[in-house]
């Protein structure tokens, strides 16, 4: 593979991130599945303290754009996190 290919940015890393907390929701399926699992709260949790330990670490380094949609991405994940606990399901049209 070129290294086009396997260039990787910030905001793909942490949309990749985002992705994976929306598996742990159940509100995507996983890669290679057809169906969302069961919502796994624990690990909606992890992935939103991975982002945040992401933005603590990362704080004064970013340029505006991502730090905005780092600020984004976990304000999202927070409300969708909130929704959750309510036992509020969200469905994701393809």
């Amino acid at each position: 593979m070129s290294g086009d290919e396997q260039a990787i940015s910030f905001s793909t890393f942490a949309i990749s991130l985002a992705t994976n907390a929306a598996v742990f929701f159940g509100d995507i399926a996983e890669p290679g599945s057809s169906t969302p699992a069961e919502p796994n709260m624990e690990g909606a949790r992890h992935m939103i303290s991975v982002l945040e330990m992401l933005q603590t670490k990362t704080q004064g380094n970013l340029t505006p754009q991502e730090r905005e949609l780092l600020e984004q991405i976990l304000y999202e994940l927070r409300m969708r996190f909130v929704e959750a606990q309510q036992g509020e399901k969200r469905i994701i049209e393809p």
